[in-house]
């Protein structure tokens, strides 16, 4: 502590459910969130959002369709990249629910159907928007999955920003 100067006060937690005005120091601009359409997807898009409500930050709303599965779309990923359509498989609908789901809590959204791996997915789309946060639930992360990999675990170790993972084992 500097001479004359007073201690700094103690940090206090806010109360939950509490939200605090948004200063020029915020650290969340740009929020990108994976989702699948699932309901456990659905509760990682919900967080994301009160996140951004509370922060005055963006969503980017990103789900992943690969057509051809994993080996099969590595393999050929520069040949099918020009003809492949992202909306195949319902994959546009999803996102387009989700942003609608975001917008409505108020926040501005951005949708992103990608053709690829849900990881590749959320990691490009986070790169391209300056993604401050990537924000994903944690299915995958128990049992055999786990030691398999899944999209939480690998995200948290690619991401070359902050990333949330939402319990999303059961309803908020």
């Amino acid at each position: 502590m500097r001479s004359g100067s007073a201690p700094a006060a103690p940090a206090v937690a806010p109360k939950p459910g509490t939200v605090r005005p948004v200063s020029e120091d915020v650290v969340f601009r740009s929020i990108v969130v994976g989702t699948d359409g699932s309901a456990t997807a659905q509760r990682a898009v919900a967080t994301a959002a009160r996140l951004a409500k509370a922060v005055g930050a963006e969503v980017h709303v990103v789900s992943a369709h690969n057509p051809l599965g994993s080996a099969q779309a590595v393999a050929a990923a520069y040949v099918v990249a020009d003809i492949i359509d992202p909306t195949d498989g319902g994959v546009r609908d999803v996102v387009d629910e989700a942003v609608a789901a975001v917008r409505a809590s108020g926040v501005d959204a951005h949708g992103h159907a990608v053709v690829g791996d849900p990881v590749s997915a959320l990691l490009e789309v986070a790169q391209r928007e300056s993604a401050d946060l990537v924000v994903v639930g944690n299915r995958g992360m128990h049992g055999l999955k786990r030691a398999l990999g899944s999209v939480p675990n690998s995200i948290s170790h690619r991401a070359a920003c902050s990333v949330l993972i939402v319990s999303t084992d059961s309803p908020d």
